[in-house]
């Protein structure tokens, strides 16, 4: 008999990800007094990466100076230069971030353009899809700079829930279990009906969509916890997925 994949009750496998928030990570960083700052900081890095890139590119920025504005921009988070006044208190992490970019757009990277052009050795690659092959995609959109960087935010939260899930599946050697009902998650366009899944599962109907149902909730649990840590209050979830879903709307 098969067996449903998820359980009503389970929850992310990490749940430190509550007490880990983005701010403290910075906080440390910045005071430089926690072995294992650097390396989570880099993490937020490859993380935003593409959102401030899309940004940059959106303010009219070539490719070639957009990357070299971030990694430059990122070389200076990295060394500690602007996260020493990092303060919560003025809100969203990632509004925080946008704010630090454009401050170092018209400060620090243009002095360093000056004296050389390019940021010099990457602070880490990219292995995900190059990112004008993304920005490609968002040229569709008449967004502002700002909404742009929302926007590219957004889908990266959605797409590290899908990951999430989809390494859920494939350790239990379920991969194209998942690949097959990841069909009826929230923005997908599938036309895969509950029957047809079921036939190809040998399930019936009724067992998918319990299955599913569980599988959405295991979603919006996953997409709540990586929401918490861009957060100063938990009790501020809620206002971020707004966001969130607003961000995906324009």
């Amino acid at each position: 008999m098969n067996e449903p994949l998820l359980q009503e009750d389970a929850k992310p496998a990490n749940s430190e990800w509550f007490v880990t928030t983005h701010w403290s990570v910075v906080l440390a960083a910045g005071q430089g007094d926690a072995p294992d700052a650097q390396a989570a900081l880099e993490q937020l890095c490859r993380t935003y990466w593409y959102p401030l890139y899309a940004f940059v590119r959106r303010l009219g920025h070539a490719p070639p100076d957009a990357e070299d504005l971030v990694q430059s921009f990122f070389a200076s988070v990295l060394e500690k230069k602007s996260l020493r006044h990092a303060d919560p208190l003025r809100g969203r992490f990632r509004t925080f971030l946008l704010a630090c970019l454009k401050n170092f757009t018209a400060k620090e990277w243009q002095r360093r353009r000056a004296g050389k052009r390019g940021g010099g050795t990457p602070v880490f690659s990219l292995d995900q899809l190059g990112p004008e092959v993304l920005y490609d995609r968002e040229s569709v959109h008449a967004l502002t700079p700002e909404q742009l960087y929302d926007r590219a935010w957004a889908w990266g939260v959605l797409e590290r829930v899908r990951d999430r899930l989809r390494d859920d599946y494939a350790r239990r050697g379920q991969a194209q279990r998942f690949a097959l009902l990841e069909s009826f998650l929230p923005g997908e366009t599938s036309e895969l009906t509950y029957a047809e899944a079921g036939r190809q599962l040998g399930l019936s109907e009724g067992s998918v969509k319990a299955e599913v149902h569980r599988l959405k909730q295991r979603y919006r649990s996953w997409l709540r916890t990586m929401i918490a840590p861009t957060v100063t209050h938990l009790d501020e979830v809620d206002d971020e997925l707004r966001a969130l879903f607003a961000a995906l709307s324009v």
